[in-house]
């Protein structure tokens, strides 16, 4: 908030000038006109009368120097021309050149971030006001002795708070409360999801600013980058506090809701998705800008004072994969050509890909493997991990028929986790045929192994020819011992 004392035909007194430096570096206007513009008030509110000792007007508000809004600090020096050269000064003290207590120097590092470029008159002049209370307050009763030159004059605030518009006096009171609840330092925070992330599966991350009093910072723009991932789910994600929703981008700028977070769903792209948020915080102290004519106003431009940064990384869960191998219960070997379902801990829905996505084969049922003719072995890859899988017997294989059970099929279970690989064995009990016909009254020897049941039509009726031959043999050989 600025005001001048003299009249529109002279150059004005400066109330006050007050802005936030970005990064504490402040940034210089540069080219000396050759002939000097005159002070260009901004926005804010005139006091008429003035101040006693000041004029007949003191301007509470901005001005413009060099395109920018402003405001001034040194209250009652000249106010600055609007193509005035500055250049980068020291940490703001008082009118009198002590260090400002630290409690108002970060008020009003917060004030000038949070309304150095307001639009509004009554929070301009409200911004003015205070920064003359605090830097230009009067020592004793004696500071505010008419007859004291522009250098030596403090600032009667009780008087110029009387003066301004009831909506600005409102003003005065709710930027006064809030840079006593938010002012700085500020800390920002990333916090990660607490579960395993996958690739191409968005999970919630929050980005957290906290003022000094460890409290959440409502409505501060915070810019978010993400690496190896996006911010966004699918074609939209809904963040707290912001009533649009974000698509799926590397960039995006959101405002910190009521508990000062801000929440969104970030995908990851690659194996370390990381989240950078960064944001304008208050510096502890504000500084300001020197003019080159002395007799001028210091002041300090608008914008963020210091960068704050904070991020999170994590490391994606590493793929898993399942080796099955298929073998035969008596003996031990493997079993080429079994298929088998590759399923989830219930048997029946699909197991999951690394990609989140069921692996479901073209008629939508769990996915099908085939057992290597040589070893009885397949391996699976790419399974989200972890997780708990089944491998379940889709059919039997040739010769191991008679003991397969379709309500009950052969399978194994256990948990896929990540970067490793899960072993797990399906045996089958193979069919049992006799190796020896019977024949009179000799004994049946049996024995079991691995034997295709499977016979081809021709075979089958040369066996039938057999046994016919067989039964007339030894209805002649009876015949002939009835003859004897």
């Amino acid at each position: 908030m600025r005001w001048s004392t003299p009249s529109r035909a002279s150059v004005r007194a400066l109330t006050g000038l007050v802005a936030a430096a970005l990064l504490g570096t402040l940034s210089v206007t540069v080219g000396a006109p050759a002939a000097s513009a005159a002070s260009q008030e901004g926005i804010g509110h005139a006091v008429e009368p003035g101040q006693a000792g000041t004029g007949s007007r003191n301007w509470l508000g901005s001005y413009v120097v060099g395109g920018q809004q402003v405001f001034c600090v040194s209250f009652q020096l000249k106010a600055p021309d609007t193509d005035e050269v500055y250049k980068p000064g020291d940490e703001l003290l008082t009118k009198w050149g002590t260090k400002l207590p630290a409690d108002q120097a970060a008020n009003i590092s917060y004030l000038l971030l949070r309304y150095g470029d307001t639009k509004k008159p009554d929070e301009a002049a409200a911004l003015a006001h205070l920064l003359h209370s605090w830097t230009s307050a009067p020592r004793t009763p004696a500071d505010l002795d008419p007859s004291l030159p522009a250098a030596k004059l403090g600032y009667d605030a009780p008087f110029h708070l009387k003066g301004l518009p009831a909506g600005a006096q409102a003003a005065v009171e709710k930027l006064k409360t809030e840079a006593e609840a938010n002012r700085g330092p500020w800390t920002a925070s990333v916090t990660t999801p607490e579960g395993d992330q996958h690739v191409g599966e968005p999970a919630e991350w929050t980005v957290t600013v906290k003022n000094a009093k460890g409290k959440g910072v409502p409505d501060v723009p915070v810019k978010l980058t993400a690496t190896a991932a996006t911010v966004g789910e699918d074609a939209a994600a809904t963040t707290a506090g912001n009533a649009s929703p974000q698509a799926a981008a590397k960039d995006v700028t959101l405002k910190t809701d009521a508990d000062g977070a801000v929440r969104v769903k970030l995908t990851p792209a690659g194996e370390r998705p990381k989240l950078l948020a960064s944001l304008a915080a208050p510096a502890d102290r504000p500084y300001v800008r020197a003019p080159v004519d002395t007799a001028k106003q210091r002041v300090v431009s608008t914008g963020g004072e210091k960068e704050l940064t904070a991020q999170g990384v994590v490391n994606v869960a590493k793929p898993g994969l399942v080796k099955v191998t298929k073998t035969d219960a008596n003996t031990g070997k493997g079993v080429g050509g079994a298929v088998l379902r590759i399923t989830g801990k219930d048997k029946k829905s699909a197991a999951l890909g690394q990609d989140g996505k069921p692996l479901t084969g073209a008629d939508g049922k769990p996915a099908v493997v085939t057992t290597d003719g040589t070893t009885g072995g397949v391996t699976v890859e790419n399974l989200r991990a972890p997780q708990e899988i089944c491998v379940v017997e889709a059919g039997p294989p040739p010769g191991y028929t008679n003991a397969y059970d379709p309500e009950n099929p052969p399978s194994a279970c256990g948990t896929v986790k990540p970067g490793e690989t899960l072993a797990l064995t399906v045996a089958n009990k193979p069919n049992e045929v006799p190796r020896a016909i019977p024949a009179g009254d000799a004994p049946v020897v049996q024995a079991r192994g691995v034997v295709e049941t499977s016979y081809s039509a021709p075979g089958l009726a040369g066996l039938g020819l057999l046994v016919l031959l067989g039964s007339g043999l030894v209805g002649f050989a009876a015949r002939r011992a009835s003859r004897r």
